[in-house]
């Protein structure tokens, strides 16, 4: 493989500032990539949508990543987006693509009480991915399987400890505090910007599992098997985002604890 060919950009892609979290974890395990972020927040939440609308959308997105910057892979930084579209973008797209679902299986594999929790949008929950891996996992536990409205949408704002934001956690998390429940499957990217304040609410020993790690060690995995990864120097990774720029700048430089500066772009 050419040097200009591993040198290529990954795509990742989500709904807005929640897949921020898969590219910390990305960006940590391989600094030498380049990236491309695109924030879809003109069309945010993407957990109220229908999988016609969804898949509609992750064509565009992955058109835009194609005839502007080239890119050597994608990431879908997005349960949601995720369990609706990848099988269609795999038949459509030569590259590898990288998914991100509820890390249910792992969650029901460490469970010491036979109780967990998942926590994800509306559609996730109700997602056949999610019923299926709940199905194959968790034979013999109990789960709760909570969607949240309006959680990914306050997430994007940037309230991470708002009033409201405490308020709908305590609603969905009421049941799952009460119960047995030792690990809670952050299933949406944006969550995992609330676990401080989500072990506040439970306010009893649980663990809190996401996909980040998953999916950057799956995505490296990929890269070395079809000889694609860049070992030549420090990546750089470039923001844009279908919605106001400045705004998500201003948030995502608050998620990522640095200056962050965005670009408009039309898909």
């Amino acid at each position: 493989m050419s040097k200009t060919q591993r040198e290529k950009p990954i795509g990742v892609f989500d709904s807005g500032v929640g897949g921020l979290s898969v590219l910390i974890e990305l960006k940590r395990l391989l600094p030498k990539e380049n990236f491309v972020f695109i924030a879809d927040q003109l069309y945010v939440p993407y957990g109220e949508k229908s999988q016609k609308e969804l898949i509609n959308l992750a064509y565009k997105i992955t058109d835009y990543f194609i005839n502007q910057h080239d890119i050597k892979m994608m990431v879908v930084a997005c349960n949601t987006s995720t369990c609706y579209t990848i099988d269609e973008l795999r038949k459509k797209y030569p590259f590898p693509i990288v998914g991100t679902v509820p890390a249910i299986k792992p969650a029901a594999e460490d469970t010491k009480t036979g109780t967990i929790g998942v926590i994800s949008t509306p559609s996730t929950s109700k997602s056949e991915a999610v019923k299926k891996l709940i199905e194959d996992n968790c034979q013999n536990i109990k789960v709760f399987n909570i969607g949240c409205k309006n959680l990914e949408d306050a997430v994007e704002q940037g309230d991470l400890n708002s009033r409201k934001v405490s308020a709908l956690l305590g609603k969905y998390l009421k049941d799952i505090k009460n119960s047995k429940a030792d690990q809670l499957v952050l299933g949406c990217t944006h969550y995992p910007f609330l676990k401080q304040i989500i072990r506040k609410i439970i306010s009893r020993p649980i663990s809190l599992v996401d996909s980040g790690r998953a999916i950057a060690r799956r995505t490296q995995f990929l890269l070395l098997r079809n000889k694609i990864k860049n070992n030549q120097k420090r990546g750089k990774t470039v923001f844009y985002t279908t919605g106001n720029p400045a705004k998500f700048g201003k948030v995502a430089s608050k998620l990522l604890k640095k200056k962050i500066f965005a670009f408009k772009t039309i898909l």
